[in-house]
Formats: structure tokens, sequence, C-alpha cells
């Protein structure tokens, strides 16, 4: 997935498209935010700002 635009997302897709990456392509959110070199602050901060979480044990946001 191309992640070059994601600050950008309406956060409601962009959790979509986190989660089915999570779930499809890599080991843990760290894993994706290196493999995309993105910030995993800012991405928190984004979706957390949506109302979602990063739940670790389901390596997912709710």
């Amino acid at each position: 997935m191309d992640f070059s635009k994601w600050q950008g997302m309406d956060p409601h897709l962009l959790v979509g498209l986190v989660n089915t990456e999570l779930r499809n392509q890599s080991e843990s959110l760290d894993d994706l935010v290196k493999t995309h070199d993105i910030s995993e602050e800012e991405l928190i901060e984004k979706l957390q700002a949506a109302g979602y979480d990063y739940q670790a044990e389901q390596r997912q946001f709710r």
C-alpha cells in the first residue's frame, strides 16, 4: 500500500488501511511505520484524535 499521503487522509479511511496492512503485511506497528518510513507518534496521534486507540494484543486500531 502507498502511505505517502497518509497525513492528509480522512482518519476513518486511514484506520482501515492501517489495520489491513497490520493484518496482511506487517508483524507489528513498529514494522509498519519503519517499512513505510512514517512517524509512529504522528500516526497514533492522528488516529487517537478520531477516537481510535492501538490495541497491541490484536495488532489493530479500534
